[in-house]
């Protein structure tokens, strides 16, 4: 709440603030901070409006003001998302789900590969930027899924596909809805794939264009993972952790945009601005 305001104080807009029912009377107490600082400072306490309504309905209201409101960033779980970005007559940034893959090339460091995998799922299972599926080429596949398992033993619950049970046979399998499922939990699910194109087509295939990570000491591989992966964020050799405004040097972040116009991956500052040509002339007519 109090990021969300700050940043669009200091790009010069003022601010619409609706939480969601379960941060009610959190969102209202700061939002009546923020207003008494404003007006401590003699500035207009507007600049800061908190919406004191829970009801859908103050959303679908809320959302056709394009007279009055320049841009929306829904935050929340996909179906707020889904149903304010098909409503809205106001345009939209899409902080979308993450449903994050990590990549262990057949070239990788198999320690590296392991403390990656480990702080991408396990450090905070329940934020967007971490990962939900994890590809592994099937050279690496059975020196590296092995140590995977004894690492995540009793953390993570892991659900593989048919070759992957060949070597983790005490797992479970992995089903159709796995591969488009954020779980936000200690739950990981594993796909043996052939190349790197192939996992990079399951990327693009079932990935929310969110955060992409691959692990690798092939050059090539790691280009052609950056290059073809459509995301926001795209890692070679690092966590999807990382994917946040103050990670990046932004300080507070609004969102972090899975759209591709007109911002994409953490916004902050900048992402909150719009461009005014202002020309200056002595005369000059079009001929």
């Amino acid at each position: 709440t109090v990021d969300a305001f700050a940043l669009c104080f200091k790009s010069s807009n003022s601010c619409v603030l609706r939480g969601g029912k379960e941060a009610f009377n959190t969102n209202k107490y700061l939002s009546s901070l923020i207003r008494q600082t404003l007006e401590s400072f003699n500035i207009n306490p507007d600049f800061l409006t908190f919406i004191d309504k829970t009801e859908r309905q103050a959303i679908e209201h809320l959302i056709k003001m394009d007279k009055y409101i320049d841009l929306l960033i829904p935050r929340g779980g996909e179906s707020l998302i889904t149903f304010i970005s098909k409503n809205a007559t106001v345009p939209v940034i899409q902080h979308y789900k993450g449903l994050c893959h990590l990549y262990i090339d057949d070239s990788a460091s198999i320690d590296m590969a392991l403390n990656i995998a480990y702080n991408a799922k396990v450090q905070r299972p329940s934020v967007c930027n971490a990962i939900e599926t994890l590809l592994v080429h099937k050279n690496i596949a059975s020196e590296f899924l092995p140590a995977l398992a004894k690492k995540f033993e009793n953390i993570v619950e892991l659900r593989g596909c048919e070759n992957t049970l060949k070597i983790l046979p005490n797992i479970k399998q992995a089903t159709q809805e796995d591969w488009q499922t954020e779980y936000l939990d200690y739950i990981l699910s594993i796909k043996i794939v052939d190349s790197t194109d192939q996992a990079i087509e399951h990327i693009n295939e079932y990935g929310s264009k969110h955060s992409e990570a691959i692990v690798t000491q092939n050059y090539t591989n790691a280009e052609d993972f950056l290059n073809k992966v459509d995301a926001a964020c795209v890692y070679v050799n690092a966590s999807t952790r990382f994917s946040d405004g103050g990670e990046f040097g932004f300080g507070a972040e609004i969102g972090i945009s899975t759209s591709k116009l007109h911002a994409r991956g953490p916004m902050a500052l900048e992402e909150l601005t719009t461009y005014k040509y202002k020309i200056r002339g002595n005369g000059q007519i079009r001929s």
